[in-house]
């Protein structure tokens, strides 16, 4: 990134904008957001935020730090390790976030302020749990206004969790097509008859979406329709009331751990578990990226390090295990997330630039790739060339499995169609990614056919 690069996920915001200088982040108020800031700052709302742990604390930095003329501070806030988006969150992550927006509505409005942006990529998660990233959406609250920001907090937070509640959990991925929230009479149309009986879903989904399309080309005069401050907060109620309501629904299946149904022997599973552990004892990484992290055992061998971990897998409910499981105990290093490694987080948004792709987070210092490359290579028809060269964009170390053509697993995937894989061999794979890769160590598994290869990148990313 450019010195003084301003970010395109900020561009929008009249009231100031992030830049990026000397490795670090900053955020500049603009002059015309003087006075809520001054207000936010003194009322003592941003101070009890901070101690709450739901907005992301930071320290005005020098002016002379200034990105254009039109400042009024330069803040800098405390750094994210992993910015992740709303189409990437299992059910209960939107849940959580949108309990959290919700929560520091109900706080601000107790010091005369209000969201004035309830967009859900103001959400990041810190530790497990969702924190406010957005200073500057804050705005003094006026006796008798509406809350400007409903229609937004509906279509980015009550109509996925809504879709994903009634019909599928995969619906969450309509969010990277409409980014700027899902249209409520589309989430009406997509509802079954029953959500009609539930009366939240009635009032925020199913009324509020013909009231849109009612006032669509008529000018409302909103001094004449004021909104007690009891109202006001009574809305807010009702929408706690039914994000708190709503479940993830999944289709009843038996789903068993994958390692419980693969081939490994209990002695193979364990040297397993030992080699990652060496491998991850020579290369010290400060993040580990885990591909197809399934039930994240690796994941949290990693985390039990001290290593950040993100845990990427295809299915939301899968994900969902993992979230609900990993914040038991209340603090989770480990950041859950749904990706497709066939159809990975593109860069999204005006110029394609507002939102950034996965390899524009990246590179990690070190990938798990564990019981993935068969799935790619065989089941999507992915060359090793193309996987070798996708982990060299992606990672400085790989941590990857090779599971060869008798395992029983890929004798699986191979049960129903003709074996056109002549290239899938030890000999194709090491040579293809010794084209990127140092190949550090290769350790076979003990009573098993799989090996483990600890990888460096030839070339520094």
């Amino acid at each position: 990134m450019n010195k003084d690069a301003k970010l395109p996920s900020s561009f929008r915001d009249p009231s100031g904008f992030l830049f990026y200088r000397n490795r670090s982040f900053f955020r500049q108020i603009n002059l015309c957001y003087k006075d809520d800031y001054d207000f936010l700052i003194g009322s003592g709302l941003c101070d009890k935020l901070f101690k709450d742990g739901l907005l992301i604390s930071h320290e005005e930095a020098d002016i002379e730090n200034a990105g254009s003329e039109n400042v009024y501070k330069i803040i800098k806030p405390e750094p994210l390790s992993f910015i992740s988006y709303p189409y990437e969150w299992c059910f209960s992550q939107l849940k959580d976030a949108a309990l959290t927006t919700l929560k520091i509505q109900k706080e601000a409005v107790g010091f005369s302020m209000s969201l004035k942006d309830c967009s859900a990529y103001n959400i990041q998660f810190r530790n497990g749990k969702p924190i406010f990233i957005d200073t500057l959406s804050f705005e003094r609250y006026r006796e008798g206004d509406p809350w400007v920001a409903y229609a937004q907090f509906c279509g980015h937070f009550i109509a996925p969790l809504a879709l994903m509640s009634y019909q599928d959990m995969r619906l969450n991925r309509l969010s990277r097509i409409f980014m700027d929230g899902i249209p409520l009479d589309l989430t009406s149309s997509l509802l079954p008859f029953r959500s009609y009986f539930d009366m939240s879903l009635l009032f925020h989904i199913h009324l509020h979406s013909k009231s849109q399309k009612y006032f669509a080309d008529k000018t409302i005069n909103i001094k004449k329709h004021r909104t007690p401050r009891v109202a006001f907060l009574g809305l807010i109620d009702t929408l706690e009331s039914a994000i708190r309501d709503m479940k993830p629904r999944a289709k009843e299946r038996e789903r068993t751990a994958y390692y419980e149904s693969t081939n490994y022997s209990s002695e193979a599973f364990q040297n397993k578990k030992d080699i990652v552990a060496g491998f991850l004892n020579k290369i010290d990484p400060k993040n580990v990226w885990d591909f197809g992290s399934n039930t994240c055992l690796f994941s949290r061998m990693a985390c039990e390090r001290g290593i950040q971990t993100i845990a990427f897998d295809f299915d939301p409910l899968i994900v969902e295990s993992n979230y609900v499981e990993g914040n038991k105990n209340g603090k989770s290093d480990m950041l859950p997330l749904v990706l497709d490694l066939m159809n990975p987080s593109p860069a999204i948004g005006w110029d394609n630039h507002e939102r950034m792709s996965l390899f524009e987070r990246g590179p990690a210092d070190t990938v798990f790739a564990l019981a993935l490359l068969h799935h790619l290579a065989i089941s999507n028809n992915v060359p090793l060339e193309r996987i070798a060269g996708f982990f060299d964009k992606i990672c400085r170390s790989l941590i990857i499995e090779f599971v060869p053509k008798k395992d029983s697993q890929v004798q699986r995937l191979l049960a129903n169609r003709r074996d056109i894989f002549y290239d899938y061999t030890p000999e194709a794979f090491e040579r293809e990614f010794g084209k990127y890769f140092i190949i550090r160590s290769c350790v076979k598994i003990k009573d098993s056919e799989r090996s483990l290869y600890l990888m460096q990148k030839k070339q520094p990313l």
